[in-house]
């Protein structure tokens, strides 16, 4: 109940700082009505509370509590359960959101909107149907949450409810800042990190009171973990949003927007002294001191009291946030409207030197992120593995560092800015993505060292971070994505349906769209050289010439894109390019038909990168295929056992044949003599 109160306190005393609770009404125009004025952040806040709750109490069934071979103890049955009471609410809540939206939409008070006029707004504005989303989603964990008994059910919940905090949060205030690459993906990254934090700390304090300890201590430690990277998360994601609102420090100080800003980050900083105390006392405490089924009452008490606190300070800066959202970002200081800057999120750049590719860099955080957890990860797994003495090839390290720092080039710096104005420059960003980075990725053999360095689960039956890499690479799913049926379709024709179709204009106008391009250049071209020349364990293992075969298959339908790219009459993507000027370029036609040239000549480059890999690979192969016929051998037994069996059969086969050569032209009626019967058989 206290939770509650604070929540709606910080919730009422943001949108009154802000502004958004008694906005200035002008005479004449049509208004929504205060019903509506606090509806919206009201139905919003019920969102987040039973979103939280949800994604905690799954979190708590499928990872902070032990499983046993897949199967869900009865606890977290029970837990997934209750999550699907928090899904009934969430989507309730959404759609009263969604009504009130309409509602704002169409400036008309509450009983105004008709059923027909919120549906067309569900489908034709991007806040209803970002709703919408949430809606589907929700009634998915809804319906399905209750027949899941398995932990893999469960982490598919888990993943759904994520996904249904997003997309509120990309309509909002992010998807109209100017720095969209910081906006966009920081929201994101910050809805889903303060979920599992706080919906994480609430379900291990529920399950404290309810379970008497019972389990208790594992899903703590494991929570405690998880929730270092959480509070990590939030701050990362918290810096870029409002680096990608406020154009100044002083704003801080100077605006409503920036002065709840720092309220949160109060809150925040206070919360993670509360987590370093719970962690230092509280954890260290509980940890191993269960010897009965029940916890010694002042260790219990002590771990209850600061999680009691922390839920207070997290449920008041929930309340905060959802006020914050309804507050208006302070506008820019230079009030003059650059069209190039609403479409782009930046001014049209200068002609491209190296000066300006070495300066103008594009802060993307979603490939910062990726760069830095990927190669964190990799060096993490690489330092445990000489420290135990193991060894790991110099050259698979030197590779996979290479596979980022080409993100990085393409991605995040200056040229990452020219790839939005110019397709020329853009294609060269589609090749890197799609046809180098994936190459030095594949080589670095990144799930071999994972499954290498990753520890087994402490319980047995239980399932850790190996177990889920061992059961997802053994799926049906994986299985059938790396079958060169589907693998070499999807990287050979997507970019035929990109670029051909109204569907590249349409992605080139929004930085989900762009951004959903790379991770998809990057996703197809690792699944086909994974195929092709990858180091990894996968399902199955192809012989050498149809790996040959299949890339210079694939080379070519990409040599016949960038052709045709070349012998387009008209420029593509019209609707993108067409909207804004690049004074200091030879124009779109002549832009285009480089792009198509690069398409075509750069293929070059990784086929021969690709086709030495391959050598070696085979190569080593025969290598090591002799080498263990030898082995065979000095055992005593033969060189090769399979080719004995072959040469057996061989030899009986060509008994076989004699035996018939010498048999009679023609047999006797009957049964004929023992001796025919014989040579017959």
């Amino acid at each position: 109940m206290l939770a509650a109160v604070l929540c709606l306190t910080g919730l009422t005393l943001t949108l009154i700082l802000g502004g958004a609770a008694f906005p200035e009404i002008i005479p004449g125009l049509p208004d929504a009505g205060d019903a509506v004025r606090w509806g919206i952040p009201l139905s919003k806040l019920v969102m987040d509370v039973s979103a939280v709750l949800t994604i905690g109490t799954l979190l708590l069934a499928v990872v902070l509590l032990p499983s046993d071979k897949g199967r869900l103890s009865r606890q977290a049955i029970g837990y997934v359960h209750a999550a699907t009471w928090g899904a009934l609410v969430w989507a309730v809540a959404a759609v009263f959101a969604l009504y009130f939206q309409a509602s704002e939409f169409l400036a008309r008070p509450i009983g105004q909107v008709s059923v027909d006029e919120v549906t067309a707004y569900a489908g034709s504005v991007s806040g209803g149907i970002a709703l919408m989303f949430v809606i589907l989603l929700t009634t998915g964990i809804l319906l399905f949450g209750r027949t899941v008994a398995g932990a893999t059910g469960a982490l598919w919940l888990l993943l759904l409810a994520l996904a249904a905090t997003t997309p509120p949060a990309l309509t909002g205030h992010s998807a109209s800042s100017g720095a969209h690459e910081l906006a966009v993906t920081g929201l994101a990254m910050h809805v889903i990190a303060i979920s599992v934090w706080t919906g994480g700390l609430a379900a291990v304090t529920h399950h404290a009171l309810r379970a008497n300890g019972t389990g208790v201590e594992i899903a703590a430690a494991r929570f405690s973990r998880l929730a270092l990277w959480a509070y990590i998360g939030v701050a990362i994601s918290g810096l870029a949003s409002a680096l990608a609102r406020l154009e100044s420090f002083d704003a801080l100080v100077r605006t409503e927007y920036g002065m709840i800003i720092l309220v949160k980050v109060v809150l925040f900083a206070v919360l993670g002294a509360f987590g370093y105390l719970h962690r230092e006392f509280a954890l260290k405490n509980l940890s191993g001191a269960v010897k009965g089924p029940a916890w010694p009452a002042r260790r219990r008490l002590l771990f209850l009291r600061i999680a009691s606190v922390e839920i207070l300070i997290m449920a008041t800066v929930m309340g905060v946030s959802v006020g914050l959202g309804r507050t208006a970002p302070p506008p820019p200081l230079d009030s003059r409207v650059d069209p190039a800057a609403l479409i782009l999120g930046f001014p049209v750049p200068p002609p491209m030197d190296l000066v300006n590719l070495l300066t103008l860099w594009r802060p993307d955080l979603f490939f910062i992120m990726f760069v830095v957890v990927a190669g964190g990860l990799y060096a993490a797994g690489v330092t445990r593995l000489l420290r135990r003495g193991d060894a790991w090839p110099v050259g698979r390290t030197v590779s996979f560092a290479a596979g980022l720092l080409s993100v990085v080039a393409v991605q995040l710096s200056g040229y990452a800015t020219y790839a939005m104005v110019l397709f020329s420059a853009h294609m060269i960003q589609h090749m890197v993505l799609a046809m180098l980075t994936p190459i030095l990725l594949v080589l670095g053999a990144p799930v071999t060292l994972a499954l290498r360095a990753l520890r087994p689960a402490r319980r047995r039956g239980d399932r850790g971070p190996r177990e889920w890499l061992n059961l997802f690479l053994n799926s049906r799913y994986s299985k059938v994505v790396t079958h060169p049926a589907v693998a070499t379709p999807l990287f050979v024709f997507s970019p035929y349906v990109l670029y051909f179709t109204p569907l590249f204009p349409a992605l080139m106008n929004d930085h989900l769209g762009h951004l959903f391009m790379g991770v998809h250049f990057l996703v197809t071209g690792f699944l086909f050289y994974w195929v092709i020349v990858g180091v990894d364990p996968a399902p199955r293992k192809m012989p050498y010439l149809l790996r040959i075969l299949l890339l210079l298959l694939a080379m070519g339908f990409h040599a016949f894109f960038g052709i045709s790219i070349m012998m387009q009459s008209a420029p593509i993507a019209m609707d993108f390019y067409g909207r804004f000027e690049v004074p200091w370029s030879d124009g779109l036609a002549e832009d285009q038909y480089a792009g198509g040239g690069v398409a075509w000549a750069l293929g070059e480059i990784p086929t021969l990168l690709v086709m030495l890999a391959l050598v070696v690979q085979w190569s080593r192969d025969d290598e090591k295929e002799e080498r263990r016929r030898e082995r065979h051998a000095r055992r005593g037994g033969s060189e090769d056992a399979d080719l004995d069996a072959y040469n057996a059969y061989l030899a009986e086969l060509d008994r076989r044949d004699k035996a018939m050569t010498a048999r009679p032209a023609t047999e006797p009626d009957g049964d004929g003599t023992a001796e025919e019967k014989t040579n017959g058989a």
